[in-house]
């Protein structure tokens, strides 16, 4: 699964199966490692943060601070999951 980027001891990445048909553009967010427990948040079509689910229990602190920074870089998840891909379509 690719890496997007870590913040501290979280990752942020992408799993790369994510089914048929694939699910609009999301990351998830675990600490140390990639797990099936992890945080799920969409990204929009404007580059914002919706949190999915918080299955990996980040406090709310570091979650919030993980989702400006996922924001702030949200053309880079998009052009990951482009890559990863080839399409691409957003939950809003």
């Amino acid at each position: 699964m690719p890496q997007v980027f870590s913040v501290g001891s979280y990752l942020v990445f992408i799993w790369v199966n994510e089914g048929k048909p694939l699910e609009p553009i999301h990351v998830h967010i675990s600490e140390k490692r990639p797990t099936k427990k992890s945080t799920k948040v969409w990204i929009t079509s404007a580059g914002k943060c919706l949190l999915a689910n918080n299955d990996s229990k980040i406090p709310s602190t570091a979650l919030k601070n993980i989702m400006r920074i996922i924001e702030i870089r949200s053309f880079e998840i998009i052009q990951k999951w482009k890559d990863t891909f080839g399409e691409i379509s957003f939950y809003c």
